[in-house]
Formats: structure tokens, sequence, C-alpha cells
């Protein structure tokens, strides 16, 4: 039999079935996403996230603080902005590790993916909370208090894995208690400057702009 002879099919075989139409390939790359979220717990991740945007409204509703200084008005909301930043860093560790990342060209883009919906929700789910009233600074240093965090988390997740990516925003979040006690203002402890100073602002976006490439890129540490 000559090869030629083998690629022709026999008389009477079922032909190979056609390339998948585009609802086919949709729904496929549907499921993958579905599975990749459910593989990084995003399900238990969203309910987290909307817990932190319900205590913080109910910090800002019930007037809880901590009496003191800066640093002490500002505790109760950067520690929840440090806790969604920490939950959106830990959901980048997955169960399979080699073998996943030698499954497909999409991984990259789920991880892209994920790490930017997940920080929109818990930017939303903390602007929800806000609706009290009483945000130190306002929606736009939320914004960049919260990317910032978030990206030194990927960061973290990036450097000493994702199961540890917690540790980052939590560091950060010392730094930062320490920098309002002893009214430092380095631009790259950003909560510690105006809503509106550029040079905070710029610090928070470079952070989150190397978190998501090196996540998307070299996904967390094994």
């Amino acid at each position: 039999m000559t090869t030629a002879g083998m690629r022709r099919p026999a008389p009477g075989s079922v032909p190979p079935p056609a390339a998948g139409t585009r609802r086919d390939r949709a729904a496929a790359g549907w499921r993958l996403a579905g599975l990749y979220l459910v593989s990084r717990r995003a399900p238990i991740a969203l309910a987290l996230l909307a817990g932190l945007g319900a205590l913080l409204w109910a910090a800002l509703h019930w007037h809880w603080n901590i009496a003191g200084g800066a640093a002490a008005r500002q505790f109760i909301p950067l520690t929840i902005q440090a806790g969604a930043a920490a939950v959106i860093a830990v959901t980048t560790y997955g169960p399979f590790g080699e073998p996943e990342r030698a499954a497909g060209r999409w991984l990259p883009w789920l991880r892209l993916g994920a790490a930017l919906a997940l920080t929109t929700i818990a930017f939303s789910a903390l602007t929800a909370g806000t609706a009290a009233g009483g945000m130190p600074g306002g929606i736009l240093a939320l914004l960049r208090n919260l990317g910032g965090l978030a990206g030194i988390g990927l960061l973290s997740a990036s450097v000493v894995g994702g199961a540890f990516g917690w540790t980052g925003p939590m560091a950060y979040l010392l730094i930062t208690e320490g920098a309002l006690a002893h009214r430092s203002a380095t631009p790259w402890v950003w909560p510690t400057r105006p809503p509106h100073d550029r040079g905070g602002a710029i610090c928070a976006c470079l952070v989150i702009a190397a978190g998501l490439v090196l996540i998307t890129v070299r996904g967390p540490r094994e």
C-alpha cells in the first residue's frame, strides 16, 4: 500500500468531521475561560470582594475609626484595599503548574484577562462601598491606591508564588502606615499623596503595568 493510498478514505468509511463553526469555537473559548477561572477559585474571590465592599460601606457608615492622625484615619480603608489586592494576587495560583502552561497559547491571555477583570470588579465593589460617604481622598484616591496595590500583589505572585502573593500588599500596607505616621511623602508611597498628585498616580500606574506584564508573560512562580 502506498502513502497516497493511505490518505484516501476506504469505501464506506465515515469522513472526518469538518472544522468547528465559529459558534463552536466561541463556546470552546468560553468553556476554557470558565475552567481557568474555576481553577483559580474566582467564584470565592468574587464573594470575598463583595464582602470587602460591604465591609468598607459599614466602616464608613458607622464611622469606624482609630484615634490618631492621618495614619489612623486611613488605616481601615487602606487595610480593606490591601485585602482586595491580596485576593486578586492569590487567584493567580493554579493547582496544575507546568502541565497547564504547556496546554496552549491562550494561557497568557487568560492570566491577563482574569487579573484585569478581578481588579475592575474589586474597584466596583469598593466604589459601591463608598456610597456611605467619608472615603479619605474620594474615588480618585481609591482608584490609584487599589490599582497600585493590585500591581504589588501581581509582582509578589511573580516573585514568591501565587499562594503567597498576598504578602506584597500587606507589607506595603505596613510601609504606608509608617510613612503616614512620619509624614513621609515619597511618590512611591502613593497613599500618602493627595488624590490629584501626579507623581503618586504615575508610580501606581507603573507598578500595576509591571505587575500585569509579568503575570501575563511569566505567570506566578511555581
